[in-house]
């Protein structure tokens, strides 16, 4: 499988080594590396070998092993055993445009392990009160273009 690259993208340019990394996993389709600004220890990217803007720009077989190497860190950094308080956990975010909080012009998946609630990601989660019939009418919708 050859990778897709804009040679001006950092991303491109680590996963061809032109860029030095701290290299985790590597596959033919995906790179994972320690994230050099960190929000906690063991913040690492994973990142498909083909170069794409949003997640919707990358092919699936490209996108195959990032769940798996997403498991397999949380493995390696000892986030896949909750204690009884539930105080382990990991987040894997991915975010799609500048207003999404998107830096970098190619699909990246953070891992970030959550060992308190001051590490970590911290999120706000602005939930709203469901409107039933408006959200019936918006399943609807969207089901009729999804089956198309």
């Amino acid at each position: 499988m050859s990778m897709r690259e804009n040679a001006a993208c950092i991303f491109c340019k680590i996963i061809k080594g032109e860029i030095p990394s701290f290299k985790l996993i590597e596959t033919e389709t995906a790179y994972s590396f320690l994230d050099i600004q960190p929000v906690t220890e063991g913040h690492a990217l994973i990142i498909p070998k083909y170069h794409g803007g949003k997640l919707h720009d990358i092919p699936d077989e490209y996108l195959t092993d990032v769940l798996p190497i997403a498991k397999k860190l949380a493995k390696a950094l000892g986030v896949d055993q909750e204690g009884i308080d539930g105080s382990v956990g990991y987040n894997l975010l991915q975010n799609n445009g500048r207003i999404a909080h998107q830096e970098v012009d190619h699909v990246h998946f953070h891992f970030i392990p959550k060992r308190d609630d001051q590490s970590g990601l911290i999120v706000g989660w602005p939930a709203q009160e469901t409107n039933f019939e408006k959200l019936g009418k918006f399943h609807k919708e969207l089901l009729a273009k999804l089956n198309n």
